[in-house]
């Protein structure tokens, strides 16, 4: 028996696929002989679970290879939400809200998981599968720098000193001096790493267009938007989303590399070549994506505010 609710149901489902210039009836053949849905299937579990290829046979790199999986998809999840923000038609304190939340609670997990890297697999095997990974190094998350780029004013990413003279240049000039370009330079030369030639070769364009695309809705600028009632509703979670990124993540790196890098006399290099030691802890980078929130006391302070809040 059809009901008055699937009848009418099924007049508009008619209308739909005539506005398309297509058959109903057909769709409806397609229904009957499709298979059930089952889970597996929706999230491609075969593909996912086949998605990693160690480069040796020791069994730790299977770690390695499956948190930075892990980790790029919270990077997506991430980008998503930034882009519901800054491309909003109209930004309300509710949309603001609700996609820090969500972008928190993914550096959240990320930063409170990162004990997997630092406790979670052999040192010894560790030092020996790294070899194999040469000159690839997390350095390269083009989704991170992604992250960066579509969070501030692009002339925020480099270091402090440099910026004066940058503030009115075009954005393919303040790109050539972000500030994790130094951070990719050879310990002994200063020459650019393999490692930075790839990763340039491959996003740099996309960063420029990114850059862009970004330059008047970023979210530093569209929080200036927002009146100054909502910008007080929205600023304790702005400023974790400021302290996650640049403090308590890159933090958690450096933890990490102290353990399986750090040895008397000398430290062991990254796989990429990268000055680590230098590069990694924030308070010698002081990348802040929303400077005015914080004090001049607090920015003085930057790389120590993550443990005292």
């Amino acid at each position: 028996m059809v009901t008055t609710e699937i009848a009418d149901k099924i007049r508009r489902l008619e209308e739909k696929y005539a506005a398309m210039g297509q058959d109903l009836s057909s769709y409806l053949d397609g229904l009957l002989y499709a298979d059930y849905l089952t889970y597996w299937d929706y999230i491609q579990l075969d593909v996912l679970l086949n998605l990693q290829h160690p480069r040796t046979p020791i069994p730790d790199e299977n770690i390695f290879i499956i948190y930075h999986q892990i980790t790029e998809l919270y990077f997506k999840l991430t980008l998503q939400a930034i882009e519901q923000v800054c491309h909003a038609p109209v930004l309300t304190a509710d949309l603001f809200k609700t996609q820090l939340k969500r972008i928190n609670n993914y550096f959240r997990n990320l930063i409170n998981s990162f004990e997997i890297m630092v406790e979670g697999m052999d040192k010894q095997q560790f030092l020996q599968f790294r070899m194999a990974l040469l000159p690839a190094s997390g350095f390269q998350s083009g989704q991170f720098r992604k992250i960066e780029i579509c969070s501030t004013t692009l002339v925020n990413l480099v270091y402090e000193p440099q910026r004066p003279p940058l503030k009115d240049k075009e954005l393919s000039e303040v790109l050539d001096n972000i500030y994790w370009r130094s951070g990719a330079t050879e310990l002994a030369t200063g020459k650019k790493t393999l490692t930075l030639r790839q990763f340039e070769q491959k996003y740099m364009q996309e960063f420029l267009l990114l850059a862009n695309r970004y330059k008047p809705c970023n979210m530093q600028l569209r929080y200036k938007e927002l009146a100054p009632e909502v910008q007080q509703e929205v600023l304790p979670l702005l400023k974790e989303y400021d302290l996650n990124i640049n403090v308590r993540w890159p933090l958690m790196h450096y933890k990490s590399a102290v353990r399986y890098l750090n040895r008397k006399p000398e430290d062991i290099a990254a796989t990429g070549g990268t000055n680590w030691q230098q590069y990694l802890p924030p308070r010698h980078k002081r990348i802040v994506f929303f400077p005015e929130i914080w004090t001049e006391e607090e920015l003085e302070n930057w790389g120590k505010l993550a443990f005292e809040e």
